[in-house]
């Protein structure tokens, strides 16, 4: 079974599951109704199990004395991939910092980076008949899944077979800047992995390699990250030719 290492964001602690029941959930309002963590993991479990998706792999995180909590869960299609493995994003919150939501995307096995893409996202906010719509919400984004991620193997396929010297990746890495990829101060470390990658599989010069040059120096902020890798998917993919395609 491949790893499925959670990418832990400032003051987050990785925990195992069965933590997640004794997490306490504030008592609803008038206007809010916080769910608890285990109740989003238990309903994506049981829709991607009607979907015939098969778990192989969680990793889940709390932090802000367990108000926030950040999951992954990882999946089999039927076609494997040596390289990198399907995910699933999930996130909670009982502060009202960010509503419960999924995100779909992909992990790279030799380093552990990891993508999002905004093509199958769920985000419901925590008031009323949250409990109601939640199950609704998850089967329908579940439902989506299959086609998106041979997307995903597609998109990748392309990445690599893109070539980049040097004057294409340096205007991609501003341009990312400017998309919302990454502050400025992030692109020295971009620029290291561009000229160095820390893993021997990034060392072809080709889209695929910047990318996870990006990724690598994204680590470290897993709230941040969906956002940050979906705006990384638009920008690679207009240069590749793939923007707009289904």
């Amino acid at each position: 079974m491949k790893s499925c290492n959670l990418v832990l964001h400032c003051g987050a602690a990785a925990v195992e599951r069965a933590a997640l029941k004794s997490v306490h959930t504030p008592m609803a309002t008038a206007t809010w109704s916080p769910i608890p963590h285990l109740r989003l993991v238990e309903q994506v479990e049981r829709a991607l199990s009607a979907a015939k998706f098969m778990i192989v792999n969680q990793a889940h995180a709390l932090s802000h004395a367990g108000d926030r909590y950040f999951g992954l869960i990882q999946v089999e299609t039927g076609r494997s991939n040596g390289d990198y493995g399907l995910v699933l994003g999930l996130r909670n919150s009982h502060d009202k910092r960010f509503p419960a939501g999924l995100v779909a995307g992909a992990q790279v096995f030799v380093c552990d980076n990891l993508s999002f893409n905004g093509e199958v996202k769920l985000s419901r906010k925590h008031t009323r008949f949250i409990g109601r719509d939640l199950p609704l919400l998850t089967e329908r984004a579940i439902g989506q899944l299959q086609g998106k991620w041979l997307h995903q193997e597609q998109r990748i396929t392309s990445y690599r077979c893109s070539t980049l010297d040097d004057r294409d990746a340096h205007d991609l890495m501003v341009r990312a800047v400017d998309v919302g990829v990454c502050p400025v101060s992030v692109l020295p470390k971009v620029v290291q992995e561009w000229r160095e990658p820390s893993h021997e599989a990034f060392r072809g010069r080709n889209v695929w390699s910047l990318f996870n040059g990006f990724t690598e120096a994204l680590k470290g902020n897993l709230a941040l990250l969906p956002a940050r890798t979906q705006a990384l998917h638009g920008l690679m993919d207009g240069y590749v030719g793939l923007a707009g395609r289904n």
